[in-house]
């Protein structure tokens, strides 16, 4: 993907977006986000430009057609393209094709990931669609107390730390979410690579949650540890830490009150609670997916090697992004590069014609 986005980055993103009147910014995170935080614009803007486009050819879209593959299997050749319509079969030949599919998450919106088992059968090689930046249940799961309180809220200003397969540490402070039965939101799905990559190994893995990670250990302690006469322990954190909410429930609910009452496990778990977690979410609720047509089977062009003119491009491809803003940005980039290969191609193809 290292080339595609050296063609086509963050710098061609907001330039295209300025040139269809949208603004963009550069938030905290380093993505870029619509000034007006809104996507619809964009949308209609662009689709605008492509139906009535002030110089060369529109675009035609065909809504409600299904693709459903090919009129007939061809060794080494591309046969018609066949439909299903609300009007029953059509078929479609084209000189080039780009196949821009996508993955296999949010099945309702046509992202089923149906396409897999049609180009494998023409032994293109498609690398196993998997969630990517998803949410993850926990081992035990929550209490029924801490799930009906909690689920739902987000735990703001933390860090978390987990372990690559190479034995890395690796840290991250941002924010998440208490689900029903786990964790999700963007801190998770920083991570959601290695965490899925180690419970499809290992069966489980756990990430190390840091509840207040601008506060030195040393000082947790010494709250935790600061005599609090008569008041409760909750209210003890609150006052000395900042701790209450969803945050103080975590604690309760991983040590159990007994253990609270320690002020060296307290403090320690204020800093390192240990969470297991032991799935990933089903791959329909993942904002992405990992996976897809391998490189190996494509030229520098993104054509399938073995049938001239046929070009994949997207969410499809066998790559992984780290949440969707980047994701766009690299579909975008692979399908610019897709389109500049059918070019290529269609010269080759018109230079190899006999004189008439």
């Amino acid at each position: 993907m290292t080339p595609l986005l050296e063609n086509f980055g963050a710098a061609q993103i907001q330039g295209w977006a300025a040139s269809l009147g949208i603004a963009t910014f550069v938030g905290s995170s380093g993505r870029i986000f619509p000034s007006d935080m809104k996507a619809a614009p964009l949308l209609r803007a662009w689709l605008h430009r492509l139906r009535h486009p002030a110089t060369g050819p529109s675009v035609h879209f065909h809504m409600r057609h299904r693709w459903q593959g090919w009129a007939e299997a061809a060794e080494g050749r591309m046969t018609a393209l066949r439909f299903e319509t609300p009007t029953g079969l059509v078929e479609a030949q084209g000189d080039a094709v780009v196949l821009a599919l996508g993955g296999a998450s949010w099945a309702r919106l046509g992202s089923d990931g149906a396409w897999v088992s049609t180009l494998s059968a023409l032994d293109i090689e498609v690398a196993p669609l998997r969630p990517s930046n998803c949410g993850f249940d926990l081992l035990s799961g929550w209490s029924s107390h801490f799930q009906q309180r909690f689920a739902g809220q987000p735990f703001k200003s933390v860090a978390l730390t987990v372990t690559d397969a190479d034995g890395q540490q690796r840290r991250r402070k941002g924010e998440f979410v208490a689900t029903g039965s786990g964790l999700e939101g963007s801190l998770i799905y920083a991570f959601s690579s290695i965490l899925r990559d180690q419970i499809e190994i290992a069966g489980r893995t756990t990430v190390v949650l840091d509840l207040l990670p601008d506060i030195a250990r040393e000082r947790v302690q010494a709250e935790v540890s600061h005599p609090r006469g008569s008041r409760s322990l909750s209210s003890h954190l609150k006052s000395r830490l900042g701790i209450d909410g969803i945050k103080a429930a975590v604690l309760y609910e991983c040590l159990g009150p007994a253990r609270m009452q320690d002020p060296g496990l307290l403090a320690n778990a204020i800093k390192s609670l240990p969470i297991v977690l032991s799935a990933a979410r089903p791959v329909d609720e993942a904002i992405s997916t990992a996976g897809g047509v391998r490189f190996e089977a494509l030229d520098d062009r993104l054509m399938v090697k073995h049938l001239p003119g046929l070009f994949c491009a997207g969410e499809m491809l066998d790559w992984e992004a780290p949440t969707g803003g980047y994701l766009l940005t690299a579909c975008m980039a692979s399908g610019r590069h897709a389109a500049q290969g059918v070019l290529a191609y269609l010269q080759e193809k018109t230079a190899e014609k006999p004189c008439q």
